[in-house]
């Protein structure tokens, strides 16, 4: 059968002072709509994979947001991870999970907190996606086709086609370039946007755990006999923690020879930062994007303005600024520099501790 993981655990702390520690980013309403961008993955995925298949992992602090937003889904397929570890062990303990109940499960991978406007031409992808996996021993990504030189994204340079129309057999990985390295990569052509949503059979993947990182593989290899019973919560509080910090991206992709991507327009944006959000909202006659604020702005062009709340923004003369507020805190920065949010994050931590964040 066909299964659906999603992963919802992250801080987003590139979307701070909107994304805080206790509701980051997936939980939130972007655009309006009444839907935070959680419920709007797990309502795209529905065609193809009823609730009852659908599994959500995320961090244990943030479980009861999980089951208030996703009702449908049966409590036992929120995977609570007790320590942050990136996406590797997730992904490690969730195909060990689905393959106790099903050993020749079909897994489709899905962040949280992406945007894609083309629902139809992303299910007949990932429809697609799943009979390839299903006749080949493959790990297959999706790939966007780049627009710009972006430094956030990872990039997959394609290889040889495959008998099946738009699947690539990938070249090589190469994970958030430098900007004079991302302009070579968009330059050549040869390069796609890592869209971070795989498709592979739980046989599969946890074959090239056990190959190309079984110090994650190890971690979970203990817990035989435990998935799908009571006794597998405890076993992975105290297992989970251990598992090593890494991404599927270095731990597996980047290493196994079997890696695909099938080449897909979804109308997609990972929202990983406001210059995502102000790719793709709607803009002003200045283009500027305006988020739940009152906004009073002469001059202004290109800018993201959001608070959450009901102050006013008055500013001037801003060009490609971000000018978010929420809650304790006030974010003024040039969009140019919006991949430094994290650091500068990490000097707030250090001069004020966590209650700003």
């Amino acid at each position: 059968m066909r299964y659906c993981v999603i992963m919802c655990g992250g801080v987003g702390s590139r979307f701070w002072p909107f994304s805080r520690n206790d509701m980051p980013k997936q939980f939130l309403d972007f655009f309006g709509t009444g839907k935070s961008l959680l419920q709007l993955t797990a309502e795209r995925i529905a065609p193809l994979v009823p609730q009852e298949r659908i599994i959500a992992v995320t961090n244990e602090q943030y479980a009861p947001l999980v089951r208030e937003q996703l009702p449908l889904i049966p409590e036992e397929n929120i995977l609570c991870e007790p320590a942050r570890r990136n996406t590797a062990p997730c992904l490690c303990w969730a195909a060990r999970h689905i393959a106790a109940m099903d050993p020749d499960a079909t897994i489709i991978t899905l962040p949280s907190d992406h945007l894609i406007l083309k629902q139809q031409a992303f299910l007949d992808a990932i429809a697609e996606g799943m009979d390839f996996v299903e006749t080949h021993p493959a790990l297959l990504t999706l790939g966007i086709e780049p627009t710009r030189p972006e430094t956030g994204y990872g990039y997959i340079q394609r290889g040889q086609p495959t008998d099946f129309p738009g699947i690539l057999k990938v070249r090589s990985f190469t994970e958030k370039p430098s900007p004079q390295m991302a302009k070579v990569l968009l330059a050549s052509g040869d390069f796609y946007w890592n869209a971070g949503i795989f498709i592979w059979r739980a046989e599969t993947i946890l074959k090239a755990f056990s190959k190309f990182a079984p110090e994650v593989a190890e971690v979970f290899e203990k817990g035989e006999g435990f998935y799908g019973t009571t006794a597998e919560k405890a076993f992975i509080d105290e297992t989970f923690p251990t598992a090593p910090n890494i991404s599927i991206d270095y731990a597996v992709m980047e290493k196994a020879d079997n890696v695909f991507v099938k080449t897909v327009d979804l109308g997609w944006s990972d929202l990983g930062t406001w210059g995502a959000l102000h790719d793709v909202a709607r803009h002003d006659e200045s283009g500027n994007v305006v988020q739940g604020a009152r906004v009073i702005a002469p001059g202004c062009e290109g800018s993201v303005f959001a608070v959450n709340g009901e102050k006013v923004i008055v500013a001037a003369d801003l060009k490609d600024y971000i000018v978010a507020e929420n809650g304790n805190a006030l974010l003024i920065v040039p969009r140019s520099r919006e991949q430094e949010i994290k650091s500068l994050l990490s000097e707030v931590r250090a001069r004020f501790g966590d209650r700003f964040l």
